[in-house]
């Protein structure tokens, strides 16, 4: 043990990738991975990767699936390339060998690798190391699942059975590698299987044969991460989708009402649903419709019934949604619409992300129809702005887009749990019983907000529909110059939210040669590219937009300062194209991405690097 210590390799982060059939189990692993990472004091961020049918031909590089993680210090991306790949069956190995880093280490199972699934993965030889050119990597063959076998020999399990566990000695192999404690990974097999004690032992015996395996073969070299330097507090690992769920109850808390959540199931955004589904005791209420259409006319009624309401979705069912959204807009009742964004058009790709919805949330709807729109930039902070959604929903009797996408839903980031007492009260403008001659389109002079009139309240009665409303009074109407001063009222009221909405931050000098611009859950690849070109003496800064419609008060103020613009996003330029439109003065350079892939640190800064030097 002594002569393995002494070649231990010291790195202050590192990428792993585990990556087999969808059938091995790869999601379990890399989430048990990060999580003991997360308990362990590492920072961590994780990127799923699904197939996009629901079962792939087994051993196809179209059925394989991924989880990197990216564990240690300043983490803000899941990684460019991996360090290590597992690759669990040919197949794996042929689909992500190209984002391992060239000398890394890529960890197979020689088990699976028999001739009939090199040919089912597109394998011409027998030898896949030489056929793609693989002589660089540290190639480590494992014999996994004959291991697993024999350690479960004795357990009287039949095969099939068996060979479910041997992604549990991969995962050993690795927290050997990484030195990474058992403990909490058993800990979670005592909770899940605790009605099948045979299971919990199995899966113990071969998570210690994969540690054990690790340690006596030579090939591994161990590594020693370095600890993250964060904040005291309580933490947890968490996705973007269990955060905006949270953060929307977090709201309803703050609002003292109760939630009501209508959606129909859609990849990536069905585990918002099933995540407040449990959540009931907590004044919780979620209706699965049957399509789209009730989902989100569920919700409004909800809201008119003086509900929090909500309704989720990805991009083909906010398509549905769209005339019920304007239904929300003219009847000015708070409403807020999730969409985690997902590549298109139509089912598209259901499992990869994008960022191509930004217009449809801005302007897909018939009519003048105006809504807040802002989006999340992280897993952790979809928590934060899923709340602030629904306080400018409340506070402003307002539907609210809150854009998230299948890279933060899925991805996971240690969350530093908050004290409500550190969020605001919601103030929601219901009407008092008793007020005299109730008008329910009177505004506040400043806001422009109507008050909220929960029917039953006396005095209250009032008339609501999708007709257009005469001003105050509320009744149908067909005047021309009243269309045109409703339909200005809306989009003002809209814009004044910005009110409540904080300035642009700058990330770097006022005065730098280059700005780069990004929105959404482009944030830590941004981060890490402009820091990274900051510390080689680059004169590059970067703000990051959350808050999209309106955008924030000092917008023109930033973009002036700056030589170079560039708005880098995964779409062919929404929003470089909505800026144009809102600030025409100035000059906008793009780089985009439409792969159902996100940016990798490295080419955001040859892209900058290149725009840095043309003159």
């Amino acid at each position: 043990m002594t002569d393995k210590i002494d070649k231990v390799i010291e790195l202050d982060h590192v990428v792993i990738r585990f990556s087999g059939d969808s059938g091995d189990g790869m999601q379990l692993t890399g989430t048990l991975f990060s999580d003991t990472s997360a308990l362990m004091g590492s920072g961590i961020s994780t990127f799923p990767d699904y197939p996009a049918e629901i079962r792939a031909p087994q051993g196809t590089v179209g059925g394989v699936s991924g989880f990197q993680v990216h564990f240690g210090q300043d983490i803000n991306t899941p990684g460019d390339y991996a360090d290590v790949l597992v690759a669990m069956n040919p197949a794996a190995l042929k689909a992500n060998a190209k984002w391992t880093k060239l000398g890394g280490s890529i960890i197979i199972d020689r088990n699976s690798f028999t001739d009939k699934n090199l040919e089912k993965a597109g394998y011409k030889t027998d030898d896949p190391i030489k056929e793609d050119n693989l002589g660089s990597f540290n190639i480590i063959s494992a014999p996994i699942s004959s291991m697993t076998q024999e350690t479960l020999k004795d357990t009287g399990m039949d095969n099939k059975t068996i060979l479910r566990s041997k992604n549990m000695f991969a995962l050993g192999m690795c927290y050997y590698l990484f030195n990474r404690e058992l403990t909490f990974t058993e800990r979670f097999f005592e909770n899940k299987f605790k009605k099948v004690p045979a299971v919990i032992e199995a899966n113990k015996m071969v998570l210690k044969a994969g540690y054990n395996y690790g340690y006596n073969v030579q090939e591994l070299t161990p590594y020693k991460v370095a600890a993250a330097e964060i904040e005291k507090g309580t933490y947890r690992n968490i996705n973007g989708n269990t955060a905006t769920a949270w953060g929307l109850v977090a709201a309803a808390e703050k609002a003292n009402l109760p939630l009501f959540c209508g959606s129909y199931p859609i990849t990536p955004a069905t585990d918002i649903l099933q995540e407040l589904s449990t959540l009931k005791n907590l004044n919780v209420k979620t209706f699965q419709a049957e399509d789209e259409i009730g989902g989100i006319t569920s919700a409004i009624g909800a809201g008119f019934a003086g509900n929090f309401a909500v309704t989720t979705t990805s991009g083909p069912g906010l398509a549905l949604k769209s005339e019920a959204i304007g239904l929300a807009v003219i009847t000015e009742l708070p409403l807020v619409i999730v969409n985690v964004q997902r590549g298109g058009p139509s089912t598209g790709l259901p499992t990869k992300t994008e960022q191509s919805d930004l217009m449809q949330a801005l302007y897909g709807r018939n009519g003048e129809s105006p809504v807040a729109v802002i989006a999340a930039s992280t897993p952790s902070n979809c928590f934060h702005y899923a709340f602030e959604a629904g306080k400018i929903a409340l506070e402003h009797m307002t539907p609210v887009v809150l854009l998230t996408d299948g890279f933060l839903a899925n991805g996971t980031q240690p969350w530093r749990i908050p004290s409500m007492e550190d969020y605001p009260n919601i103030k929601v403008p219901i009407a008092k019983e008793g007020t005299e001659n109730y008008l329910p389109y009177n505004r506040d002079e400043k806001t422009l907000v109507r008050e909220w009139a929960i029917p039953g309240t006396p005095g209250l009665e009032h008339r609501i529909g999708g007709l257009e409303k005469m001003d105050k009074t509320g009744t149908v109407s067909y005047v021309p110059e009243n269309h045109q001063v409703m339909t200005d009222l809306r989009e003002e009221k809209v814009n004044r939210i910005v009110a409540d909405i904080p300035d642009l931050e700058i990330i770097g000098e006022e005065n730098a040669d280059l700005l780069v611009i990004g929105w959404g859950g482009t944030y830590g690849h941004l981060l890490t590219a402009v820091h990274d070109l900051q510390k080689e003496g680059k004169s590059i800064s970067m703000v990051h937009f959350n808050y999209i419609k309106p955008l924030p008060a000092n917008t023109r103020d930033v973009l002036k300062k700056f030589k170079k613009i560039v708005v880098a996003e995964i779409n062919n330029g929404q929003f470089a194209s909505y800026l144009r439109s809102v600030f025409p003065e100035f000059t906008y350079l793009q780089y985009n991405k439409v792969m159902g892939l996100p940016f990798t640190s490295i080419e955001l800064m040859d892209k900058f690097t290149n725009i840095l030097e043309e003159k």
